[in-house]
């Protein structure tokens, strides 16, 4: 294992184990030093997973199990019919291409329309490692990022530390005094962000949130879900009323 650098030059020291912080903790300690490597989450059954970073940006998640496929998105937003997906997929396999490049460079679908599912995919899959109990948790350098990783235009922190649980807020309930409702905080976003950034910022969120997305989750998780949901679309609406 190896200690994230800091912007200092520092190595800083990441908790062990997963049960002793969060997800989010854990992504915004690597945002604020720029790190580049990847984070590894090892649960004690054996199944590993890995988020990859590049100066402190999410590039890649590699979760070991079921996970949202790319046809599966494009599918849930009829952004391609299952004839394009099947054929698509199929070409991709018999010739070891990444299945985006097969669907924009042989079946013409827009990059734009590739490129926001693969994010969402992403997305999607950094909620799914939200919910693990517990993981060894280490760091490395030496890991190199999967195929088809978001080098070119990575997360950033406003897409995956949004509306991710903090070691705080678990441990001790939420702090009324301290915590910030304003619509702008609830979306990510900076005050004064205007009508098409904070239309992303919901969309973004909603897609990551929204319980119809997650129908494996228990009923406790569901609810957390839906009051999430609530909460990003009343802000949604107060800005753009």
């Amino acid at each position: 294992m190896t200690a994230p650098v800091g912007r200092n030059g520092r190595a800083m020291q990441l908790p062990g184990r997963l049960k002793a912080t969060t997800l989010g903790d854990l992504l915004g300690t690597l945002h604020r030093a720029a790190s580049t490597g990847t984070l590894e989450l090892v649960e004690d059954r054996g199944r590993s997973h890995r988020v990859h970073l590049a100066q402190g940006l999410v590039v890649a998640v590699e979760l070991d199990g079921a996970a949202p496929s790319l046809a599966e998105i494009l599918r849930r937003e009829r952004a391609a019919d299952d004839d394009v997906l099947r054929r698509s997929l199929l070409r991709a396999m018999g010739s070891r291409r990444l299945h985006g490049e097969v669907l924009v460079d042989d079946f013409r679908i827009s990059p734009a329309v590739v490129g926001d599912a693969l994010r969402r995919q992403v997305l999607a899959r950094l909620s799914i490692l939200e919910r693990l109990a517990d993981a060894r948790v280490s760091f490395r350098v030496a890991v190199r990022a999967p195929r088809g990783a978001l080098h070119a235009s990575p997360l950033g922190p406003r897409e995956f530390l949004a509306g991710r649980r903090r070691a705080r807020a678990r441990l001790e309930g939420p702090m009324p005094a301290e915590r910030d409702d304003t619509p702008w905080a609830v979306l990510g976003i900076a005050p004064g962000a205007d009508d098409a950034e904070i239309k992303r910022a919901y969309r973004r969120l909603a897609r990551t949130v929204h319980p119809d997305l997650h129908p494996g989750v228990t009923e406790a998780q569901r609810r957390a879900l839906e009051a999430r949901f609530s909460e990003i679309t009343r802000a949604y609406r107060s800005l753009v009323a």
